[in-house]
């Protein structure tokens, strides 16, 4: 395969894969969006965790919740952090508790019933992440998981568990990302363009 080839063909199964995401799982997504409507309304926060590129997509749409995503939409800073991104949580979660804690000892401090926590793991097993959607179910966060592959165990612990069909890491990252901007702009649609 030619290298021209080969680039046509990843944009092709990445287009194809968000074809396909878009036809079966909008119910889902607004499942999603009415969630995170409902935690925004209510003044709940949302909460993103991940691992690696997963823990920069939670960084990434953390942000995008707490400043903008689009700039012709103005509207409130909504409250969301992405679980151990402080150097200082995460160094001392992990010495004193161990890896597997690190995002589920803040969310404990931070979460109330309500909230809404996003799980983001492309295997679905995570440890960490396994460990925060546990928690989070028992405080009564709703749990969001993007997921990929089969789900994984994290698959079980998510009220909403957005899989994307691919083991191709990859792809299911840009999928990850797509649906969290998606989310945020049906979210915005529903609170600010209305």
């Amino acid at each position: 395969m030619t290298e021209a080839a080969r680039f046509a063909a990843i944009m092709e199964d990445g287009a194809a894969l968000r074809r396909r995401v878009g036809a079966e799982m909008a119910g889902e997504v607004f499942a999603v969006v009415a969630a995170c409507e409902t935690a925004m309304r209510a003044g709940g926060k949302l909460f993103f965790c991940g691992n690696g590129g997963s823990f920069s997509d939670a960084v990434h749409l953390a942000t995008e919740w707490q400043v903008r995503l689009r700039g012709g939409v103005e509207r409130p800073s909504w409250p969301a952090i992405a679980l151990a991104s402080d150097a200082g949580v995460m160094s001392a979660g992990g010495n004193d508790y161990g890896f597997e804690e690190v995002f589920a000892r803040p969310l404990r401090g931070l979460g109330r019933a309500g909230d809404v926590l996003f799980g983001i793991t492309t295997s679905g097993r995570s440890a960490n992440v396994i460990r925060a959607l546990a928690a989070a179910r028992e405080m009564g966060i709703v749990t969001v998981g993007f997921l990929g592959g089969d789900g994984g165990p994290a698959r079980a612990l998510c009220d909403h568990a957005l899989v994307v069909p691919s083991k191709e890491t990859a792809r299911v990252q840009e999928i990850h990302i797509t649906l969290g901007h998606a989310i945020l702009e049906l979210v915005e649609d529903r609170l600010v363009a209305a």
